[in-house]
């Protein structure tokens, strides 16, 4: 990321080793722009190539998380006919270079190292619920009102929703939200396993940032690099194959001082202190790259 980016519609804080990134246009109930893709991009990339951040908190300013993308600019395609996404020639790039399949829009959160946690604090529709998907782990303030837009608008599932969103509550549901459009509140979506829990309003943050520490500070940065890269590389295949790799990540990382650091604190019954690790993205010439099969 470039150091003299001027954050306009985001913001960015560190809490030990967790960056927190907001979405940050309240008056507009942080609703999307290509400035705000841009500028979540660079973040991303800023948290992931820091050594010391090792996970990511992601939610809105003021009372929304985000609401979609902003309506001015959705006035301006249907003008124009086409989409125009507003975007510079050369993105920020986190977590290219994995997979060929991770090399695009927001399906890029599979190729980070780092764990990405949407802490939903309100209002989260169309673009904004596509971030929330993608995310490692969710959390929601009781009462949030979600719905995908998409078919109101009418346009076909948007940023791999269709593959995603299946996954995450099933074929039918899905094909319901996707489909009908309809509004549904974080109690109902908590009961389809979309979120990890659903929280009171007041205490959302500080839950979320007890679990964004507990990322941080309890638990070996390569192993969960690893373990996040086994989850969505083993979502598409056979098991045989899946078995083999992490029989491979085993071997690999019990030679290495993430395992000992462990096993040292787990004998003398005190908290880890775990090595940085590299900051390297999986992939091809890695200990996490695919195998064949």
């Amino acid at each position: 990321m470039s150091d003299d980016l001027i954050l306009k519609v985001t913001s960015w804080e560190t809490v030990g080793r967790v960056a927190v990134i907001r979405l940050n246009r309240p008056h507009r109930n942080n609703a999307w722009t290509g400035r705000m893709h841009h500028e979540y991009r660079a973040l991303i990339e800023r948290a992931e190539t820091d050594p010391d951040i090792r996970c990511i908190v992601v939610t809105g300013e003021g009372r929304s998380f985000c609401v979609g993308a902003d309506s001015d600019a959705l006035a301006g395609h249907a003008d124009r006919g086409g989409y125009d996404p507003g975007l510079p020639a050369e993105l920020p790039m986190p977590g290219y270079g994995v997979r060929d399949d991770y090399d695009d829009d927001f399906v890029f959160h599979y190729g980070l190292r780092t764990p990405v946690i949407a802490s939903i604090n309100g209002p989260c529709a169309g673009v904004g619920f596509v971030l929330a998907c993608y995310a490692d782990l969710r959390f929601a303030a009781k009462g949030a009102r979600l719905a995908t837009a998409n078919a109101r608008l009418g346009l076909p599932a948007e940023f791999g929703l269709s593959w995603v969103l299946p996954r995450l509550v099933g074929v039918t549901r899905a094909a319901e939200l996707l489909m009908t459009g309809r509004k549904f509140r974080a109690e109902e979506a908590e009961r389809w396993g979309l979120f990890n829990e659903v929280i009171e309003p007041n205490q959302l943050m500080a839950h979320v940032m007890e679990v964004a520490r507990g990322l941080a500070e309890n638990v070996g940065p390569k192993a969960v690099a690893t373990t996040k890269y086994q989850l969505y590389r083993d979502a598409d295949r056979s098991v045989g194959p899946a078995v083999s790799d992490a029989q491979r990540f085993m071997r690999e990382t019990m030679a290495g001082p993430e395992f000992a650091e462990g096993v040292k604190a787990f004998r003398e019954g005190v908290p880890p202190d775990f090595p940085n690790a590299a900051v390297e993205p999986a992939g091809p010439g890695s200990n996490m790259g695919d195998t064949p099969g």
